[in-house]
């Protein structure tokens, strides 16, 4: 009896994953690691209605995924990231939100012996309220320490535990007396499957800005690479076409031979006055606002003048 309910157990269970594979075009693979139950619960809670999460073995994921690729030939691409302590959350909804309520549901954790340190943990200067019989502790683990009014003060922060390192016995001990939980953990986004691509979750990250500045940044490089080596394209085109026309009018300025686009440029050439009162119009906005402020300057002097002259009882042409 056990053994077909157990049976029937797998059967359902992968019912349900290819009923969620066709419903779903979006999931994320996870890591589950250090996620207990209780914070399962909460997780499941803040998805509801949003995305579901499918834990299993990987065994069974795989055969399921495996048994559905004549419907969907691409599910291939995940086989090769089940692996681990993984799951699978499904949505239907923008992937960026469903990556936010997951980040959301992080919880804090204390240091456990033989765990693998995600970051690294500095522990600051402090005092930590200890008293003096826990120096040799301290010492121990080679932190620089003092005893301020009867307690143990450490007097500059400390690299205890770096990025990818085990956690001692000693370190984990020193950070629950301390109370400090270093870590955080939840379900942690591996890989990304949408439609039938798979890719890092760090893409998510991207906007449009980011991707039209790049764009952009390509056009330029095809376009100076064309115009060095002398192959016209799309890119380049518009800068040639300038570049000939600008040729174009400094053949017509040394030959005075003209034409349409040319005559504006030829009139100025021609005409001192025009050609100052545009030299002048250029410069102007390099000068910034210290040229007004030096012509009001200019100014002022000539309107103390005047008035002098009117306070003396005769006027300038008088």
């Amino acid at each position: 009896m056990v053994k077909d309910d157990k049976q029937t157990w797998k059967a359902n269970y992968f019912l349900k994953i290819i009923q969620l594979l066709d419903e779903h075009p979006k999931c994320f693979i996870v890591g589950a690691d250090n996620v207990g139950s209780k914070q399962f619960q909460q997780i499941r809670m803040s998805l509801r209605g949003h995305a579901t999460v499918l834990m299993g073995k990987n065994t069974m994921m795989r055969k399921a995924i495996r048994g559905h690729l004549d419907n969907n030939p691409a599910l291939e691409k995940l086989l090769p990231h089940i692996k681990g302590n993984i799951g699978l959350v499904f949505t239907k909804e923008e992937l960026t939100d469903i990556r936010d309520k997951l980040l959301e549901n992080k919880v804090a954790a204390p240091a456990k012996a033989g765990a693998i340190a995600p970051l690294d943990v500095i522990l600051p200067a402090q005092n930590t309220g200890l008293g003096p019989e826990k120096t040799s502790f301290f010492q121990a683990l080679a932190i620089p320490t003092k005893i301020a009014r009867g307690t143990i003060e450490i007097l500059s922060n400390v690299n205890l535990i770096k990025e990818g390192d085990k956690v001692g016995a000693s370190e984990a001990t020193l950070l629950n007396m301390l109370k400090i939980s270093p870590f955080t953990y939840g379900l942690e986004i591996r890989q990304v499957y949408d439609s039938g691509t798979v890719f890092s979750p760090a893409i998510l990250d991207i906007t449009d800005d980011d991707i039209r500045s790049r764009f952009m940044e390509g056009v330029a490089n095809i376009a100076s690479l064309s115009l060095a080596i002398g192959y016209p394209t799309v890119a380049s085109a518009p800068h040639s076409i300038v570049n000939g026309f600008k040729n174009l009018l400094a053949i017509a300025a040394a030959t005075e031979i003209s034409f349409k686009e040319a005559e504006t440029m030829l009139e100025i050439l021609s005409d001192p006055e025009k050609m100052a009162a545009l030299a002048a119009a250029a410069s102007a906005p390099a000068a910034g606002g210290g040229g007004a402020a030096e012509e009001k300057k200019e100014e002022a002097p000539a309107e103390e003048e005047e008035e002098s002259d009117d306070d003396m009882g005769f006027g300038l042409f008088d």
